[in-house]
């Protein structure tokens, strides 16, 4: 009996990795334009699990995202790519955010509450939720070593792609790849 127990657990991870395989490809494929950058990962990775605040000062953590497609930016109000790419982010969440997909932008280091909503403000940002890493732990634990970082999560909260640098994220590439994602599960 043991031999037929492990024969179907094995046969099950192999066609899971199989489903994860394909999944990463179908992402793959779709990358053009700047999302070319985005670097697909063969298998799910996991994600960190330190708290980020929002302006009010309350805490939240991915798991706050759990069963949603997130995608993860980390940037900050000094960083000139990130402040390029924010309206497109802007723009990705009030087209495809709600149950199935959070833009989940996340100010790491030293940025003022003021100044953020200052530059909120100027570039017409209103879908995006304010959110801080002013000591930087999430960033940390995430390996982010530079700015901007854009991490697409999973529905499980596992990193499943990452992309270093700025992009257009209101691209027809990023919605597809996106849509993709939010369609197969999320699980890949």
């Amino acid at each position: 009996m043991g031999i037929v127990k492990s024969a179907v657990l094995y046969t099950a991870l192999v066609l899971g990795a199989n489903a994860a395989t394909a999944q990463a490809a179908d992402i793959s494929a779709l990358r053009e334009g700047d999302m070319k950058k985005l670097v697909v990962h063969d298998d799910p990775r996991p994600a960190s699990d330190k708290s980020f605040s929002d302006a009010d000062g309350g805490d939240h953590s991915l798991a706050d995202y759990e069963g949603q497609v997130v995608l993860l930016n980390f940037w900050a109000t000094w960083c000139a790519p990130c402040r390029e790419e924010m309206p497109a982010l802007d723009s990705l969440q009030a087209e495809m955010g709600g149950d199935d997909f959070q833009v989940v932008p996340v100010a790491t280091g030293r940025n003022s509450l003021t100044g953020i909503r200052k530059f909120f403000e100027e570039e017409g940002v209103e879908a995006l939720p304010i959110r801080l890493d002013p000591k930087q732990a999430l960033a940390r634990e995430m390996a982010v070593l530079g700015l901007p970082i854009t991490v697409l999560l999973n529905r499980a909260g596992q990193e499943i792609a990452r992309l270093q640098g700025d992009a257009d994220w209101a691209s027809d590439s990023a919605r597809a790849i996106i849509s993709e994602v939010i369609s197969a599960g999320g699980d890949s």
